[in-house]
């Protein structure tokens, strides 16, 4: 394997791992950083959508329990259905507008410019979201309705867009619609596995003919890497909830947008 090429896949690896669960928007991320690798054609694109798998991966293995007891008590056990109910009904909008939306929009705002203004406006949304002074109403997951749910998969479905980050629009939504700030980040890792397994399986298929078994060990540094961060990232966001807003990740989007617009505008980095 190219030395270089395997140092692209740690690289995009880590950033995905890092990225995938903060408010902050992994696909910008890896649009971002794969442009400055020179790492983002067609393939890249497959590479990107198989280490999301160790992300995901990440969260099965810090909930482990979790996932267990809803599989062993799904025949029987009201909270381990309703649970299950709830990502369907969370998971369905995301999966009904990426389909019929998809392809345009990964056609036409797949680029740093458009990433760019996401972010800054993502971050403005997370310092509007923060500065509201409204009770939580919902402060574990096991007392979510399927309605709670859907409106949060509503909010997810605005993470179509490149730079809005997938779990910014969960738990900013769920903080919006009454969940605290750990029942909404909690169940955003929760979301995070039928919906990048459904988008990675899908894109997948539609890629087929760009796989290779050459690609292999590429396919495992990223993702490798991607469930090492991951799993650091899923540890210290649930301590850092706790006790801290997101206003710091806010000020990181619209700090990084404009770094981007100005660089493209000036002329500094081609993205």
């Amino acid at each position: 394997m190219d030395p270089a090429l395997a140092l692209k896949a740690l690289i995009m690896g880590i950033v995905e791992g890092l990225t995938e669960f903060l408010p902050v928007s992994s696909t910008g991320h890896l649009i971002i950083v794969g442009g400055l690798l020179d790492f983002h054609d067609e393939k890249g694109k497959v590479f990107e959508l198989v280490i999301q798998t160790g992300a995901m991966l990440a969260v099965c293995w810090e909930f482990r329990a979790r996932f267990l007891g809803v599989l062993t008590g799904l025949a029987l056990q009201a909270p381990a259905q309703r649970f299950v109910l709830n990502l369907i009904a969370a998971f369905m909008p995301a999966a009904v507008i990426g389909l019929a939306f998809g392809s345009f929009i990964k056609g036409h705002l797949f680029h740093a410019v458009p990433v760019a203004i996401a972010l800054i406006a993502g971050g403005v949304i997370i310092l509007w979201a923060e500065g509201r002074d409204r009770p939580a109403r919902i402060d574990d997951v096991d007392v979510m309705t399927w309605k709670d749910a859907l409106k949060i998969g509503f909010a997810q479905s605005f993470a179509l867009f490149p730079g809005v980050s997938r779990s910014g629009a969960t738990i900013i939504g769920g903080m919006l619609f009454g969940l605290s700030r750990r029942a909404a980040t909690e169940f955003s890792f929760f979301l995070a596995v039928p919906t990048l397994v459904a988008a990675g399986l899908y894109d997948l298929y539609k890629n087929r003919a760009l796989l290779s078994a050459d690609d292999l060990g590429l396919f495992g540094i990223g993702t490798v890497t991607a469930f090492v961060s991951a799993f650091a990232c899923i540890r210290w966001l649930m301590r850092y909830v706790a006790s801290h807003d997101f206003r710091p990740f806010a000020w990181y989007r619209i700090g990084f947008g404009l770094f981007i617009l100005i660089s493209a505008w000036a002329g500094w980095v081609r993205w």
